[in-house]
């Protein structure tokens, strides 16, 4: 059997406080010492090994910072801090996710199991025994990532073929074995078993621990579950001061305020003008939907639900919803808000805020500038799309898919032929 929690440092190791590239441990001077302060904190509530803990966090904390230096759970392991490596997988609200991009305070109410709360699980059980018999480990440290992501494969996959297994692997890497043991270990476990999509995100059962072990005095037990409610759970408007990211931009078309309004109002004319989205159905303010994005190796397709609000009176919309790729785990929630003005004569500025919380391998891709300049760009081809609708020109070659790389491209482009 594997002793997971062996060779993990100690807790006085670990970084408390991180500043420009500087990582203080505790028998480190604190911020103040070094002229700043803490930022503002912000409350949070969650469930993690079947215990509810309160805690108040800074905004920028990361899950498995809170995790390792607050609640001492240190199999979850933190190596490339970029969501790559898949060290720090966890299992959050039944979905495994990098703890290392995401936010603590992303986190209220939501329930997080570490590798220390698989220890009654029966399938991790057989995973333990099996990676011992494969000799699928060698230094360890990527084991509790791997386990936790074999028992998603296992649970949700089942008995798959091998060249499925190693696609699914390979988010979580291994620089010792060549993975020829994981492989076999977890093809073990998977042989003949069906796949189990409702347990493989049902709660997992887990004993409390009951034992001595310290804990800070800012993480408060609760008496209760935090409970999520499952309206919200379908369509729930994110807002910024719930960790999500938001963006406001103004996009100038050449038509009166009328005209415009009379595509924006109407969706199944207005989603094709937004490179990669189509609708799937539409009844009343409920819409299903897709997003086909690309970024390099990460080909996902978001399937969503959202619900749509309109006032023509004041020619305002409003959206809220969130969708998942089964295929890479990735998933978004999020909201968008638009309204048309004049801007003289015949000329109209729509004006929308998006605000957004992303998760999963698509994640490592969330970083605030550079997010900030696709999303100009995607305003500007969704322009053009949205005056050739209304002019009935012949519009720009229609995309089927969203492709980050490019637009990512022309913004760095941009920005390195601007400083000349």
């Amino acid at each position: 059997m594997l002793s997971l929690g062996a060779g993990n440092p100690p807790r006085s190791a670990e970084p408390r406080y991180r500043h420009a590239g500087i990582a203080c441990g505790r028998g480190s001077p604190g911020p103040g010492d070094f002229g700043w302060e803490a930022g503002p904190m912000t409350q949070v509530s969650m469930t993690v090994n079947g215990g509810v803990v309160a805690a108040d966090v800074e905004p920028r904390t990361l899950l498995a910072d809170f995790l390792r230096s607050e609640l001492h759970l240190t199999g979850t392991h933190l190596g490339c801090e970029q969501g790559v490596c898949g060290a720090c997988t966890v299992v959050l609200d039944g979905r495994i996710q990098r703890s290392c991009i995401t936010f603590a305070a992303d986190c209220n109410g939501a329930d997080v199991t570490t590798i220390e709360g698989f220890d009654d699980d029966p399938t991790m059980q057989e995973l333990r025994e099996a990676f011992s018999e494969c000799h699928a480990l060698q230094c360890g440290f990527c084991t509790p990532g791997m386990l936790t992501t074999a028992r998603d494969i296992v649970l949700r996959l089942g008995d798959i073929d091998e060249r499925a297994l190693r696609e699914e692997l390979s988010g979580n890497l291994c620089r010792c074995t060549g993975y020829v043991g994981i492989v076999a270990a977890v093809k073990k476990v998977a042989a003949g078993r069906k796949p189990n999509v409702a347990a493989a995100v049902a709660p997992v059962t887990v004993s409390r621990f009951e034992g001595s072990r310290s804990r800070p005095a800012s993480l408060l037990a609760t008496n209760g579950p935090v409970t999520r409610s499952s309206a919200a759970a379908k369509a729930a408007p994110i807002g910024g001061s719930a960790g999500g990211t938001s963006i406001e931009e103004r996009v100038r078309v050449a038509a009166p305020p009328e005209q415009v309004w009379s595509i924006l109002s109407d969706l199944k004319r207005v989603v094709p003008c937004v490179p990669g989205a189509e609708i799937t159905s539409l009844d009343g303010e409920d819409l299903v939907g897709k997003v086909r994005i690309s970024l390099g190796p990460i080909k996902v397709a978001f399937n969503g639900q959202a619900k749509v609000g309109m006032d023509s009176s004041k020619r305002e919309g409003w959206l809220t919803g969130r969708g998942r790729d089964s295929g890479q785990g990735s998933s978004a929630a999020g909201s968008a808000r638009w309204s048309v003005i004049a801007d003289g004569p015949s000329a109209s500025l729509i004006a929308v805020t998006l605000t957004w919380k992303l998760s999963g391998p698509l994640a490592q891709f969330n970083r605030a500038g550079l997010v900030q300049d696709v999303v100009r760009r995607l305003a500007t081809a969704f322009a053009e799309n949205l005056e050739a609708s209304i002019t009935g020109a012949a519009p720009p070659r229609r995309k089927t898919t969203l492709g980050g790389l490019g637009l990512i491209w022309s913004v760095l482009k941009a920005r390195l032929f601007s400083r000349q």
